[in-house]
């Protein structure tokens, strides 16, 4: 005997409910699995473009210092240069009053693109890819850029830097080749609670030390070299016209005794130096333009066709020094052909373990360290050379 399903009571237990069907449990469940994917895709879509408060450092432009100005320069965003080649494009370096050679091979100066910061967000995506890259850096943005610091007031230091890293190239490298490079030392201010100050004002002009004379930056520099830092020095200056003398006490500074004093120095250049780094900033290409003044001035091919990239701040007395972003530089140096590069030495503890194949690194500490590297990579011999190990 067999019964039509609708004449069975609705509430009788043996009725099959829809709900219960094994069918309609899988579509309900279907249902719920997709509402649930989807609402997590969008969840995930909305958390990637959500701004950060972090600040990406990816591998920037690089220039030949011993080519033409924007002839082969990427483009990029803090310390980089808008690109392009012009047909009046200018030498990088630009020596006139001496004799200059010609050269072979390239000397390029790295840089390093900032992502983030003062005017701009970095999504959560962007954090997540620099995590998961070599070439990229993520870090806070305050560990950039100073708090409550605007884009155009970065770029403006940035410059600023750049021209004081161009000077500091120049004494250096003239110094280097024999050259007396002569200086107008005026105190431009002093730092707060150093031994200068409220001692030394702003105006004088440095002419002494412990009674040896200074006419160039490097005499200044050599007699602090001598001093132990904490000790007194008697300072000479002149003050509205007068020879007045002042008792400073030091302090340590840069690995020297350090007077307190922000000097604005003026040089006497005896050969004419241009340099045009377009719209890099930042002092860190000074080793860099140091070297291509000196390779221009000297009838020797030191580089004999290599291929050399680095960075490192100059000091006018030839000290090379530390950067940021050196594993940033060093990807960069690699996409642009570079086969070696000049590390400064105080970088070395974050160069080991960080350098792309391909690249050999020359631990360097001054500008003659620098030169005598550029000197045995040309002849061949730059397997010798001290790395950073």
């Amino acid at each position: 005997m067999t019964f039509d399903r609708d004449i069975l009571a609705p509430d009788d237990p043996s009725s099959p409910d829809e709900d219960t069907l094994p069918g309609a449990r899988a579509s309900r469940r279907s249902v719920t699995l997709g509402v649930s994917l989807l609402t997590t895709a969008l969840l995930a879509a909305v958390l990637l473009v959500l701004p950060t408060p972090y600040a990406i450092r990816a591998p920037g432009p690089t220039e030949d210092t011993l080519g033409l100005q924007g002839a082969d320069v990427q483009s990029g965003a803090d310390e980089t240069s808008s690109g392009g080649k012009s047909a009046t494009a200018k030498p990088v370096v630009e020596i006139e009053g001496a004799e200059t050679y010609d050269v072979s091979g390239e000397l390029r100066l790295t840089t390093v693109s900032v992502y983030g910061g003062p005017g701009g967000d970095v999504l959560l995506g962007d954090v997540l890819w620099g995590w998961g890259s070599r070439e990229r850096s993520v870090q806070p943005v305050e560990s950039i850029f100073p708090e409550q610091t605007t884009r155009e007031q970065q770029q403006e230091v940035g410059q600023a830097q750049m021209a004081g890293s161009e000077s500091a190239a120049t004494v250096a490298a003239l110094t280097e080749l024999g050259y007396e490079v002569p200086a107008t030392l005026t105190v431009a201010g002093t730092v707060p609670d150093s031994g200068a100050d409220g001692v030394v004002e702003a105006g004088d002009v440095v002419r002494s030390i412990d009674g040896h004379q200074v006419t160039t930056h490097q005499d200044l520099l050599a007699a602090l070299d001598d001093v132990t830092p904490g000790a007194d020095v008697t300072l000479g200056v002149e003050r509205d016209g007068e020879p007045t003398e002042l008792t400073v006490t030091t302090s340590e500074g840069d690995g020297r005794a350090a007077l307190g004093v922000l000097l604005d120095p003026a040089y006497d250049y005896p050969v004419d130096v241009t340099i045009r780094p377009g719209d890099i900033g930042g002092p860190s290409a000074g080793t860099m333009f140091a070297l291509a003044i000196i390779t221009k001035m000297t009838p020797e091919d030191e580089l004999d066709g290599a291929h050399v990239a680095g960075t490192g701040t100059m000091s006018v007395d030839g000290l090379v020094g530390p950067i940021g972003g050196i594993q940033q530089k060093l990807f960069g140096a690699v996409d642009a052909g570079a086969d070696w590069f000049l590390a400064p030495a105080d970088n070395c503890d974050e160069v080991v373990g960080h350098v792309p194949d391909g690249l050999r690194v020359v631990r360097v500490a001054t500008l003659d360290d620098a030169r005598t590297a550029i000197e045995a990579i040309g002849a061949g011999e730059g397997t010798d050379l001290p790395t950073c190990s």
